[in-house]
């Protein structure tokens, strides 16, 4: 019986799902059938030329709205684009005849096609044009060879691949080569492998990323260290406010909270004029003098940290960042700690899991080099160069005078450049009863990470003379993971430590009643923390 006009609307759907499965089907069948070789050939071919076009208006509606959620630099990524756009003008015909014969391609230049503002015409041309001879390509083998066309098929892929993987390199190699050995004889390369501390997150999460996956599976919900602290906004993983969280502390534990006031986000109604009023009726009131803290009120990872020091700088700051603002005493320290703290809800007593020494490093002019030449030259410093030099850039240039000790970094954050160490010596009864007394004043919190400042480690450690920064939630860590001086492992040991008890807390308080938030709610407000985001300054 010939195939009927369901078969091959059953043809051309499988494409979508497996355009090799589907395509080698089609040739069976039109080797059985021939005298059906051309509608057989047209459902295959149109569902494979039109799967490839789908492709390319996906990306092309909707890649740049996705790349500028993944990236805060919106200047930055529209300048890589504009050239990437030249280069696919240039090569992208080529490259989408390649991606044709060559496996793991096509879906990759398809997209990027379609972001890359390639001409539909163009495109459906070279596609239509690849995808005609690939399906009669195979119909061939498929006659020629008969059950054995499989086989032949995958074979001819691999051969392929390794064949055109082997003249890339060919191509490319001598001139990655130099320049490679080039970075890696400097050393920085080198240097920067063997420093774990700044490797990039992508990999050194994996491993605690598949220890939180397994820990979602062991108690059956991916979002429950929502539940790991009630009284906050998703359990303190994302989207958090840190006014209401130091509101809360300066209600109940004055004493040890650095003075913080809310300047409410800028509405059409407000402008900045009047958020700039509210700030000086703040001063006026003396609630706050210069030098103090601005920092968003929903933030990360120290992002849009500034040390305030004149009227004109606060209007600036405000200006330029129309959210809600977190306007903090400014505690000189010099030192600053971070005390990661838990407890479990049936436990009268909580305990501190680790402590973090945060170091700020300084760098000693010399008379003779610039700020950019001394970053450069210290071997810790010029691995994380980029962030140091792009918050002084107006200052790179300036000649430090011999004995001057210049600060890199204000904020005790490990990516803004901060050095932290492990803190532990600084571990004492008396230290652990006074944190574990303030959290247990605070409604709805077990575990997370106070950023304390002190002067004197002596007050500190008879639980004394200390001011709370922040304090963060479920997804904040124990920053002495970071600690170079420890193994890699330990670093591990620690981090896997951390969330094993933020999901027993979570699960904890599930069975007092506290369902984790949903997927969907902490996902909206990583969305829109990503989107706010943008406009944080520079971190000091």
């Amino acid at each position: 019986m010939e195939p009927g006009l369901l078969s091959l609307g059953g043809l051309f759907l499988l494409t979508l799902f497996s355009e090799d499965a589907a395509v080698l089907s089609g040739g069976f069948l039109a080797t059985e059938h021939p005298s059906s070789w051309w509608g057989i050939f047209l459902a295959c071919f149109l569902g494979v030329w039109l799967g490839d076009i789908a492709l390319f208006l996906l990306a092309r509606i909707f890649g740049k709205a996705f790349i500028n959620l993944l990236f805060r630099d919106q200047n930055r990524v529209a300048s890589k684009l504009a050239h990437s756009e030249e280069w696919f003008r240039r090569y992208g015909p080529m490259a989408l005849i390649g991606s044709r014969f060559l496996p793991g391609m096509r879906l990759i230049t398809y997209l990027s096609a379609g972001l890359l503002r390639m001409k539909i015409t163009t495109f459906a041309s070279i596609t239509g044009i690849a995808a005609a001879f690939w399906v009669a390509g195979i119909f061939w083998i498929v006659k020629k060879m008969g059950q054995q066309a499989p086989g032949l098929f995958q074979l001819l892929r691999t051969h392929l691949a390794f064949a055109v993987l082997a003249m890339i390199g060919i191509i490319i190699l001598p001139h990655l080569l130099p320049r490679a050995m080039q970075v890696f004889t400097q050393g920085k390369l080198l240097r920067k492998f063997r420093q774990w501390e700044f490797w990039p997150a992508s990999i050194f999460y994996l491993p605690v990323a598949i220890n939180y996956i397994r820990l979602a599976l062991i108690h059956r919900s991916l979002t429950l260290p929502s539940s790991a602290n009630p009284g906050m906004f998703t359990g303190g993983l994302i989207g958090e406010s840190k006014y209401e969280t130091l509101r809360d502390l300066q209600q109940t534990s004055p004493e040890f909270i650095a003075q913080s006031h809310l300047i409410p986000k800028a509405s059409e109604a407000e402008g900045g004029e009047n958020r700039l009023s509210l700030f000086k009726a703040i001063l006026a009131q003396g609630k706050l003098t210069f030098p103090l803290v601005f920092k968003p009120d929903i933030g990360q990872r120290g992002s849009g940290f500034k040390v305030i020091h004149s009227l004109e700088k606060a209007a600036q700051y405000l200006q330029s960042v129309p959210l809600p603002i977190v306007a903090q005493q400014y505690i000189p320290g010099p030192n600053e700690v971070g005390i990661f703290y838990y407890r479990f809800p049936h436990e009268s007593k909580g305990r501190i899991l680790a402590m973090t020494e945060k170091i700020f490093p300084m760098l000693i002019g010399d008379g003779r080099s610039t700020l950019e030449e001394l970053i450069l030259a210290d071997p810790r410093a010029a691995l994380i160069a980029e962030t140091y030099l792009k918050r002084f850039c107006d200052q790179k240039n300036r000649v430090l005078p011999a004995g001057e000790a210049f600060r890199l970094v204000e904020a005790g954050n490990h990516i803004q450049g901060c050095i932290f160490a492990n803190g532990m010596r600084f571990w004492s009864k008396e230290l652990e009863e006074r944190v574990d007394e303030i959290s247990q004043k605070i409604g709805g919190f077990f575990i997370g990470r106070y950023d304390v400042r002190y002067s004197s480690p002596e007050l500190l450690v008879q639980g004394k003379g200390f001011h709370i920064l922040e304090l963060n939630g479920a997804s904040a860590e124990a920053t002495s993971a970071y600690d170079a001086s420890q193994k890699l492992s330990e670093a591990y040991r620690l981090l896997f430590c951390q969330w094993d008890l933020v999901f027993a807390i979570g699960a904890a308080n599930r069975k007092l009643g506290h369902r984790p938030d949903s997927a969907w709610k902490i996902l909206s407000a990583w969305n829109a923390y990503r989107t706010m985001s943008i406009c944080h300054p520079q971190a000091d």
